[in-house]
């Protein structure tokens, strides 16, 4: 998360303990040494970051205490607690219980006239400002440049639909925006979903608070499918029930309210697949424990592109094991509903007997980074030929070549390319930092493999 360090909450007992500036422990570049031997290892991944968010706005919205067993704590999740503690909102996070407890509000927020930087969160970023339009406001919600570049009119649209204030404090279309002071009304509302989901989950999460009910529906094609499946589960376990239509292209809440809990976040898949693919590639083994065949995470279709390249893998009620082959093979997948799991298949695809062919991740040329247009320059600097498309990439095999692989920023770029590394010396990772945005300690996880 380049330009967006931790930054401590003055005077919040129980969230500053883990908001200094941790990048400060990484170097300006990291060189990955290979494996000596095939992997055989278990690996504990944190929490889901899109599980944790989703139950943190929840929390916050429901009535009384919640308890969020196992959350990520990353600098996402730290710029949603920074942000609900300066709302108001009673936030204390207990590291070695590993638990952050929220005193929710019945939809209420607490505080007004409050500017809240949101980092390079993209979630944040597109959940908060629908649960914004429900306070008296005024808030400004910002981010970091690249958070700025990435677009939020179609979110602002079905706002606006549904009554809710909202405006943009400089360029249109863009952060930041300012919010609240009239709530939200209600009614029917399109939503463009081509983009992003997590418009559509925002306005979800916030929706049992209007004053009438809330419709929504999707205008085009939905991208990333399965993380709004997540919203639903999580606002269902929080006790709303939302009424989805065929093909998940309407979506009705009524007036109601979240019951308090407590929620226990299962492992993030995103992450997981980092470990997944270091098995596969080195011809190992590798299990995951906590995360498995009743995973509401739709990267668990990772694990069906491993099978098709080649790998064994064994799903069971509460972990998952991948066994790599000895020789993977290329493969042709639309990863649309699985996209963060893109460039952890393009890392290793090089090393396959075939080419491989990722299509339908447009989208992901307007995350952390563009992503398709990363991996094609870094991939080719690794020398391997890349045929950069619209929506996708094809890989050719071939020998790669020790290199400085620069990451954008972008945590998964670090990430994903750091299991090339296992497989190939002289890589190296520039800017390893940008890994705590989802997984600060991935690389002492990584090194655990040895």
């Amino acid at each position: 998360m380049s330009g967006a360090s931790m930054r401590p909450v003055a005077g919040v007992p129980g969230v500053n303990f883990f908001v200094e500036d941790v990048r400060g422990d990484f170097p300006e570049e990291l060189e990955i040494a290979p494996l000596e031997r095939p992997v055989n290892a278990t690996v504990r991944v944190p929490g889901s970051k899109s599980v944790t968010n989703r139950a943190l706005v929840v929390a916050a919205l429901a009535d009384g205490s919640s308890t969020i067993q196992n959350p990520l704590i990353s600098d996402d999740s730290y710029w949603l607690m920074d942000a609900l503690v300066r709302l108001g909102f009673p936030v204390r996070a207990d590291r070695l219980k590993d638990i952050t407890t929220i005193q929710g509000q019945k939809g209420i927020i607490p505080e007004r006239d409050v500017d809240l930087f949101v980092g390079n969160a993209g979630t944040v970023a597109r959940f908060l400002p629908p649960v914004l339009a429900l306070g008296e406001g005024p808030y400004l919600v910002d981010g970091v440049p690249r958070m700025r570049e990435r677009p939020v009119e179609d979110l602002v649209e079905a706002m606006r639909r549904l009554g809710a204030g909202v405006e943009y404090a400089g360029e249109e279309g863009r952060l930041p925006l300012i919010l609240g002071g009239g709530g939200l009304q209600g009614g029917v509302a399109k939503v463009r979903g081509s983009k992003s989901s997590q418009f559509l989950s925002g306005l979800l999460m916030a929706a049992p608070y209007a004053a009438e009910e809330v419709v929504l529906e999707v205008e085009g094609g939905l991208v990333s499918s399965p993380y709004v499946g997540i919203t639903v589960e999580v606002m269902n376990t929080f006790g709303v029930e939302v009424e989805v239509g065929e093909g998940y292209r309407r979506f009705a809440v009524s007036p109601d309210s979240y019951r308090s809990r407590s929620y226990a976040i299962e492992p993030d898949a995103s992450g997981a697949s980092y470990f997944m693919a270091a098995a596969a590639v080195t011809g190992g083994r590798v299990e995951i424990p906590g995360l498995g065949a009743g995973s509401m995470q739709g990267d668990m279709r990772f694990t069906e592109v491993l099978e098709e390249m080649g790998c064994d893998v064994r799903m069971h009620a509460d972990s998952v094991a991948v066994r790599g082959p000895e020789r993977l093979r290329g493969v042709e997948v639309d990863m649309n509903p699985f996209s963060d799991t893109m460039m952890t298949l393009a890392a290793i695809a090089p090393f396959a007997t075939g080419p491989t062919n990722i299509r339908n991740v447009e989208h992901t040329r307007h995350q952390e980074t563009d992503r398709i247009s990363a991996v094609a320059t870094e991939l080719t600097r690794l020398g391997i030929r890349v045929e950069e498309r619209r929506d996708g990439l094809r890989i050719e095999p071939g020998p790669v070549h020790p290199a400085l692989v620069r990451t954008y920023g972008d945590h998964r770029m670090a990430m994903a390319f750091a299991v090339t590394g296992l497989v190939t010396p002289g890589i190296r990772i520039q800017d390893p930092g940008c890994v705590t945005k989802t997984f600060p300690d991935y690389f002492q996880r990584l090194g655990s493999l040895r």
